[in-house]
């Protein structure tokens, strides 16, 4: 059976793609998982691993989909061809257990792991000249503009914080922590 896994790390991908490749491939069963790869324990991924019996193939678009790190996808192939499972990895070919294939599988594990450091790398320089120009923000959007804000604060001054709330929208505990930070700056 070609048994077929797809993982991406945030809520804000999508595994579309991803699946639709693994169809194309033949596979009869997808196992989905919207899951950090820097984690072992991706409870999709331990249920893949636990069905998958000699003569499947597990089926991954790419090595990083699947793998942590180089010695991570390492042992976790050779382990399935112990077992007898076959291992095709979309952009790469079936891994074979072969001297050659150990080998180019050795090779493409750690380009694989290169590519998401300096991937990591990157995000961290863009962070840190954000942060010294000024500009980084990070957490979750701001709900209400700051104009807003101030015409609430506006509003408290002859209403009360039920009031404000009922004409704004703003919650009261909102109101309150904005009056708060005021009162701070």
């Amino acid at each position: 059976m070609r048994i077929g896994y797809a993982r991406v790390s945030g809520l804000g991908q999508s595994l579309t793609e991803q699946v639709a490749q693994l169809k194309d491939a033949g596979c009869q069963v997808i196992y989905e998982e919207v899951f950090t790869g820097t984690t072992a324990d991706r409870p999709e991924f331990q249920a893949t691993m636990a069905v998958l019996e000699a003569g499947d193939v597990l089926v991954v678009t790419k090595l990083d989909r699947f793998a942590r790190s180089a010695s991570d996808a390492i042992t976790h192939i050779r382990a399935l061809m112990k077992r007898g499972v076959a291992v095709h990895i979309l952009n790469m070919g079936v891994v074979e257990d072969t001297t050659t294939g150990r080998l180019l599988l050795t090779i493409l594990s750690g380009f694989a792991e290169f590519e998401r450091d300096m991937i990591v790398e990157r995000l961290a320089e863009g962070k840190a000249a954000a942060r010294a120009a000024g500009t980084l923000r990070e957490g979750r959007p701001r709900k209400y503009a700051p104009e807003q804000m101030e015409h609430a604060m506006t509003l408290l001054e002859t209403n009360s914080y039920t009031e404000v709330e009922r004409l704004t929208g703003i919650s009261k505990a909102t109101l309150t922590r904005y009056k708060r930070k005021q009162k701070r700056v």
